[in-house]
């Protein structure tokens, strides 16, 4: 496949000014998209974005990827990020990439495109961890991060697997899985007063930590064990770990 001449084919195509060998082109008013090439002119990088459209952030994220195709590519991940990214008026600071199976992407109309093609896009340096199998990325990619929304909030990379006695919540998964943030402010209130229950969770490091209720909030990390804590400073801790942040002066670090 020519990739620059099936490129200069889109539907309301134009060169993507600032970039070289880039296109921008949509698909109606509400989809926008921006493409380059690699360094070597086989794979597409390509940034989307849905209802909103920015193309200095386009050209910034593009331009971006290029400079770190080989931390973002080269390694055969499902999904990867390169943090240190900034663009103005906006509080992204890095570029991920997904893999073609991770994204499936023109895979009706152009499914030898979709092969080379690798959808890059603002994230935050929280989100994506570089440890993901593919059916984590997927997940990660088509339903939680929303990657084209360029307005969108940073959802942290958390792994957690939970158990409730008192209310017959918990996982249902042998081991810890992908998680939204704000199911921890929903099960750690819930342990109080539950002997035997739990939460545990990870981040995008591979931090393990985990609440329990003993007569008062018992927080476990590595081989630590901190007691007499308010719910407030457990809830502040889970969400300073997510962060990437140093919490309760934990000697351990994030």
């Amino acid at each position: 496949m020519d990739l620059l001449t099936t490129l200069a084919n889109f539907p309301n195509v134009a060169p993507l000014a600032g970039v070289e060998r880039a296109w921008t082109w949509s698909q109606g008013p509400v989809l926008h998209f921006a493409g380059a090439v690699t360094a070597d002119g086989r794979r597409l990088l390509q940034t989307n974005q849905r209802g909103r459209r920015d193309e200095k952030l386009a050209r910034a994220v593009l331009a971006f990827a290029r400079q770190h195709e080989e931390s973002l590519l080269g390694e055969g991940r499902p999904i990867a990020a390169v943090g240190g990214f900034s663009a103005p008026g906006y509080d992204f600071d890095a570029v991920a990439a997904t893999a073609p199976e991770v994204h499936g992407h023109h895979r009706t109309r152009n499914p030898d495109l979709t092969a080379v093609t690798y959808i890059v896009f603002p994230a935050f340096d929280t989100e994506v961890s570089g440890r993901e199998s593919l059916e984590e990325a997927q997940a990660r990619y088509q339903k939680m991060l929303s990657p084209a929304e360029i307005d969108r909030e940073a959802v942290p990379f958390l792994k957690m697997r939970f158990d409730n006695p008192r209310t017959g919540g918990g996982s249902t998964n042998p081991g810890r899985a992908l998680a939204h943030p704000r199911m921890l402010r929903q099960e750690i209130p819930q342990l109080e007063g539950t002997p035997g229950g739990f939460v545990e969770g990870e981040n995008r490091t591979g931090k393990v930590w985990r609440v329990s209720w003993d007569q008062g909030w018992v927080l476990r990390v590595a081989e630590q064990e901190r007691r007499g804590l308010s719910l407030d400073e457990v809830l502040d801790f889970a969400d300073a770990t997510l962060r990437g942040c140093r919490p309760l002066e934990d000697p351990e670090g994030s």
